[in-house]
Parts: structure tokens; C-alpha cells; sequence
């Protein structure tokens, strides 16, 4: 029966059921039961018993069989942990809006010869990088972590710098622990890294994985207060997969980072941007605190913290553009 179990059209199976069973014990909490009916008397009949039909006598009344109370079936708990209610900061209900820039960067560094245009277009000199970490400084602006800003977001605390912005480095590339972090430690600047955790753990013994950092780089960065996020497993396009493979995508990226390097990520990045509503339920119930997309804009609100926009910086971005890109009118 349960192999043809759907939710919302889609199949469960595996790791999913403990998002089931949480729903349906969290929606059994909630009915009124009502009052279990009286005992009923019971007739004891002494053995051996007569089957044969009983003549009535009139005026007798026959007594009536009465159904007994049906009891319900509590389901045994399991030896794992149910998540909490409320995962991350408890929302108070208020609404809140700031302005706080997120960058989104990609490589840091001068891509070879022939590179592919992604390449290319997501590539920025190390040394544009320290002009742009420089101006941000002489700029008053101060860098803080995402987890911060979705905290305030929800809460109201912690409260926020007065020029709040936030470094984000999506895909975990060998370049960014080689030539962002040291500059980053530097400076005693935070950022954020989102990590793909099977091209991670690759890294250390797989050349084709050599253009990423391995655990071990990544542990060394995330000892420095450097923050660390998910970027997914193996960088799918999430948007429109059924709740089995996204669990596999959510926890899966979660679990591997919490056994690398002991830290347990709550913040997501999109692979690519791809998301609907099903996936940020399902990584929401994995007790992510919200997530970054790739829509442009630096206006954020608490009505949408897993639909964070950011301001890609892409090749060629001087400190005149990344100046343009920070006073930038965005539409919301």
C-alpha cells in the first residue's frame, strides 16, 4: 500500500515518510475526538451454547446487538528524531523589509585560454576582487552572514550594520578557497560559500572534479567564520522533481557538509536558479532557514526568505560597475 502512496501527485517512498508521518501526527494533534461512548452491558452465556432460534414472548424486548468503540491505531514512534515545529528563528509575525545587497561570484580567477563563455562570464581577476573588498571597506559597508540577515528578517534580531551586505560564492570552486578566502581572512571580512557536495567530496581524488575544493580546504574555511551553505548534491535543476528525489537533494547535501567539516548548513542556494514552490516546501520541512535565488534586486523581506535576490557579478565588474550595481535603482 504504501509503495502507492502520492502526495500531491507525486510518489513517496524511502527517507519522505518521516515528512508524512510528521504531517499526519501534527494533523492528529490538532482533531477533537469526541467523547468515547458509554460501556455497553455485555450478556455472558453460559458453554456450551444454544444456537437454535429463541422464541420471544410477546412483549419481551429483543436486545440489540450495539457496535463496541472502534479503537484507533497510534503509530509506535521510531528511534528517529522528529524535527522541530518551527525550524530556524520562530517568525514573531511581523513584516520587515531592508535593503542589503547580496553579491553572487563564481570564480576568482582568469579563466585559461578557450575557456567556455560560462567560464568566462563568471570569472573575476583576484585582483578586481581585493578592489572591490577595498571599496566595500572605505565604502562603510559590512559584511554579514545570510542566516543573519533571515534571522532579522523573521525576528528582528540580530540587528543589522548600517550598510548590512552579504558576499555569496555559489558552486565551491578550488579558486575562491585559493584567492577570495585569503583576502576575505585578510581583512577580517564573512562570506558565503554554497557547496556541491558530491563535486566536493570528487574533488580530492577525481581530476575531473579538480576545478572544485575538496573537504578539507572547505574545513579550513568554515574554522575561519566562514559561512557555508548547500548547493544541492549534484547541481540539478530542482524545479518540478517528486518528493523522494528532493529529500534526497535536501538532507543528502545537508548531511555530507554536517560530516565533513561538523557544521550543519541552514541556507540554500538554487542550482541555476530552478525552483518552485514544492521545493522550497520540501527543503523548509529540512529545516533550511530560506535560500537565494538568481533574480536580480537587493530589496529583501520576510515574506520571502527562500526567494533572497542577489546581484550577480559577472567578468569585467570594476568598482565602477560594482559602485553602479550597489546605488542601482532595482524595480522590486
Amino acid at each position: 500500500m504504501l509503495a502507492n502512496l502520492r502526495v500531491m501527485g507525486r510518489p513517496v517512498c524511502g527517507r519522505s515518510l518521516i515528512f508524512l508521518a510528521i504531517l499526519v501526527l501534527a494533523a492528529c494533534a490538532q482533531i477533537d475526538f469526541p467523547t468515547p461512548l458509554p460501556a455497553i452491558e455485555t450478556i455472558t452465556v453460559a458453554k456450551p451454547v444454544d444456537l437454535s432460534p429463541t422464541v420471544v414472548s410477546p412483549g419481551t424486548s429483543t436486545p440489540t446487538a450495539t457496535t463496541s468503540p472502534t479503537h484507533t491505531i497510534t503509530p509506535t514512534p521510531t528511534n528517529t528524531p522528529a524535527p522541530a515545529p518551527t525550524p530556524g528563528p520562530t517568525p514573531d509575525g511581523i513584516y520587515r523589509d531592508v535593503r542589503v545587497p547580496i553579491l553572487m561570484y563564481h570564480y576568482i580567477s582568469v579563466p585559461p585560454e578557450g575557456s567556455h563563455r560560462y567560464r568566462v562570464g563568471n570569472s573575476l581577476p583576484p585582483e578586481t576582487f581585493i578592489e572591490h573588498l577595498d571599496y566595500l571597506q572605505a565604502e562603510g559597508y559590512t559584511t554579514i552572514y545570510l542566516k543573519d540577515l533571515i534571522s532579522y528578517l523573521v525576528t528582528g534580531a540580530p540587528e543589522l550594520p548600517d550598510k548590512p551586505i552579504i558576499l555569496t560564492f555559489d558552486d565551491g570552486y578550488e579558486d575562491v578557497y585559493l584567492n577570495a578566502f585569503p583576502a576575505l581572512f585578510e581583512r577580517d571580512m564573512l562570506a558565503t560559500f554554497f557547496i556541491i557536495t558530491d563535486f566536493a567530496t570528487e574533488a580530492a581524488e577525481n581530476e575531473a572534479y579538480e576545478l572544485y575544493a575538496d573537504w578539507e580546504q572547505l574545513a579550513e574555511m568554515a574554522a575561519a567564520d566562514m559561512e557555508i551553505g548547500s548547493h544541492s548534491r549534484n547541481h540539478p535543476n530542482l524545479a518540478g522533481n517528486d518528493l523522494d528525489y528532493l529529500v534526497w537533494q535536501a538532507l543528502g547535501s545537508q548531511e555530507t557538509i554536517e560530516a565533513n567539516i561538523g557544521y550543519h548548513p541552514h541556507i540554500l542556494s538554487y542550482p541555476a536558479g530552478s525552483y518552485d514552490a514544492f521545493v522550497i516546501d520540501v527543503f523548509r520541512s529540512a529545516h533550511f532557514w530560506g535560500a537565494v535565488t538568481t533574480e536580480q534586486g537587493v530589496d529583501q523581506d520576510s515574506d520571502h526568505i527562500f526567494e533572497l535576490k542577489r546581484v550577480r557579478i559577472s567578468q569585467g565588474a570594476g568598482v565602477p560597475q560594482l559602485h553602479a550595481l550597489l546605488n542601482y535603482d532595482w524595480p522590486e
